[in-house]
């Protein structure tokens, strides 16, 4: 159950805490529980916690992980901006000699080069608006929420302006202090610039974009295989054709007829009540007790409430013992002293001393009730899937203490004639509520939105910082292609083949690719086996995950650059020679 306050206008949640942090130990002073207030706001973004406390993390991972990975492609398309403008500075080099001769300062021509990077980030950040509101619907439908631009509130204006003049900045940065640093007298002799360091850095910036943009493609590919890895691993229980429902009304008390009338429309198989929802969690306990435990072992234990066919509804497996029985139905209400209990394997682990059957659990130091272990079933999942679940203790209860239903229905049914059934059957018993039902596997898959969400996403700006570098090298590769017509007209003249030009042209980029993807592998690894260590449930890192990345980035450089490396390959070189 969830408990709402609603403090009043302008009230402090601090003082409330202060009282409610005591108050389970005033009540029970056994107790080890204690209360606090959780503000609404913070659910969804900050609902982590460590022992009771706040981390302040949670879904706000993403929102940061995603701004992270947006400014890294931002750095991307900067990058491409310095190595074009630096890769053409032969074509700008006698503009900037006549300006340098008709009295221009190196920092005026600075601030011309950083004026037509601003105008050029102020043009992208118009066309990017645009982009976005006709691709926000497409968004909308990914993340499954309904968001609008809101263009021209302030606080958006001004992260929109940020953007645009940081981008502008970078990115003019290098070109405009190598452009301006030309010496005129050089230029205008004819001379020909030494551009060694420019190459370097235009090279280097090179492995940055593809390093930076295989590690998202690892990533993508590490994330989706452990998804799929969690989402297929053995549950312990089925999930398929079971269908869960909220124990409304009049259910609890019917259920004996409920279960009946279900069975006899011959598409049910069986039904239960439990007091928790199968793949969440439950009430728990660190302070169960048994002969010879460790007092220093703090084991979170969950308890279940659950009607006797519970077990078999879900698909757990008996190891050893027994089932429950309807005699083993207890009422709190009545007062107990003892009762028969079925424990999961891993609890059975932790008492220790071979089998658990026959031996007795306590709460805490209370040995006035007394619970005996009839029945060991196989340990299953729920809560935390990506983690290993806390055992689980289950009691036998009268129906009147469970909230919720479960149904297993007969495999291969029609489902439209089986909901049909279902809810004839509990409009006859409980006519004074809708009939409201939930597929458990719906459910599980439900679990994975966040996950399933992030792999998507990961894929999409893997995809964009691959395209945009690949943008980069289309041009460089043409720069390039251009340098080059004299010679490839020389080598085609000399007899060389179409592919062996386009081997010349094409090594030192490949080169290139190979050292980014040398250099991204570990930083990769790196990433992905912290992000993987939060997951108890994992999987191993494996060489193909890194090899495809790699490999994939190579083809879709070597692609890019074809084109180019192809064209001038096939060119006329008599055409090529005269135009030279």
């Amino acid at each position: 159950l969830t408990t709402y306050v609603e403090l009043q206008p302008g009230a402090s949640a601090s003082p409330v805490n202060v009282q409610l942090k005591d108050y389970m130990r005033r009540v029970d002073p056994k107790s080890i529980s204690h209360f606090f207030l959780f503000p609404l706001k913070d659910w969804h973004l900050y609902d982590d916690f460590d022992n009771g406390k706040q981390t302040g993390e949670g879904q706000i991972t993403y929102v940061r992980l995603f701004m992270i990975i947006g400014i890294i492609i931002l750095l991307i398309a900067c990058i491409n901006f310095m190595n074009l403008a630096t890769a053409r500075s032969e074509k700008r080099a006698r503009e900037v000699g006549v300006r340098k001769v008709l009295g221009a300062s190196r920092k005026s021509l600075i601030f011309q080069f950083f004026g037509e990077a601003l105008l050029i980030s102020c043009m992208s950040a118009a066309g990017a608006v645009a982009i976005m509101s006709l691709a926000l619907p497409a968004f909308n439908g990914l993340v499954q929420k309904q968001m609008s631009l809101h263009l021209f509130e302030p606080l958006h204006i001004g992260f929109l302006a940020t953007i645009v003049v940081t981008c502008g900045l970078v990115a003019g940065s290098y070109p405009s202090l190598y452009l301006s640093s030309f010496n005129p007298v050089f230029v205008l002799k004819g001379i020909k610039l030494k551009t060694g360091s420019a190459a370097f850095v235009r090279k280097s910036l090179v492995v940055v974009q593809f390093a930076l943009s295989v590690i998202f493609i690892t990533a993508t590919i590490i994330v989706y295989q452990q998804i799929q890895h969690v989402k297929h691993r053995d549950l312990g229980f089925n999930k398929d054709n079971l269908i869960e429902l909220q124990a409304q009304g009049d259910i609890a008390p019917h259920f004996s007829a409920i279960k009946q009338d279900l069975i006899n429309t011959g598409m049910v198989e069986n039904a239960a009540m439990t007091d928790h929802e199968t793949i969440y969690g439950g009430n728990n306990t660190d302070g169960l007790r048994w002969q010879g435990k460790d007092p220093s072992l703090k084991l979170l234990v969950s308890f279940r409430n659950v009607s006797p066919e519970y077990l078999q509804v879900i698909g757990l497996k008996i190891k050893s013992g027994r089932r429950f029985l309807a005699t083993d139905k207890i009422d709190y209400a009545e007062g107990v002293s003892s009762m028969n209990v079925i424990i999961t394997e891993s609890l059975e682990k932790q008492i220790g001393g071979g089998s658990a059957l026959g031996k007795y659990l306590y709460n805490g130091e209370d040995t006035t009730m007394k619970a005996e272990v009839v029945g060991v079933v196989n340990d299953y999942v729920y809560g935390n899937l990506y983690g290993q679940p806390d055992p689980v203790v289950f009691v036998c209860v009268q129906s009147n203490y469970a909230t919720m239903m479960y149904v297993r229905t007969s495999p291969d049914v029609n489902t439209a004639s089986m909901l049909t059934a279902m809810e004839n059957v509990l409009k006859k018993h409980n006519p004074g509520y809708p009939f409201q039902y939930r597929f458990v596997d719906d459910q599980f898959n439900q679990l994975f939105l966040t996950e399933e969400l992030v792999s998507k996403l990961s894929g999409i700006f893997a995809a964009l910082a691959i395209f945009i570098s690949c943008l980069g090298l289309v041009g460089l590769a043409a720069y390039m292609a251009e340098r080059c017509t004299r010679e490839v007209g020389i080598r085609k003249l000399l007899g060389a083949s179409a592919f062996s030009l386009w081997t010349l042209l094409s090594k030192e980029f490949l080169w290139l690719i190979i050292i980014a993807c040398l250099i991204a592998t570990p930083v990769a690894l790196w990433l992905m086996s912290n992000w993987l260590q939060k997951f108890e449930y994992r999987i191993d890192l494996s060489i193909w995950m890194f090899l495809v990345s790699g490999l994939l980035a190579i083809i879709i450089a070597l692609l890019t650059v074809s084109f180019q490396a192809i064209k001038a390959a096939v060119a006329n070189p008599v055409e090529s020679l005269r135009t030279e």
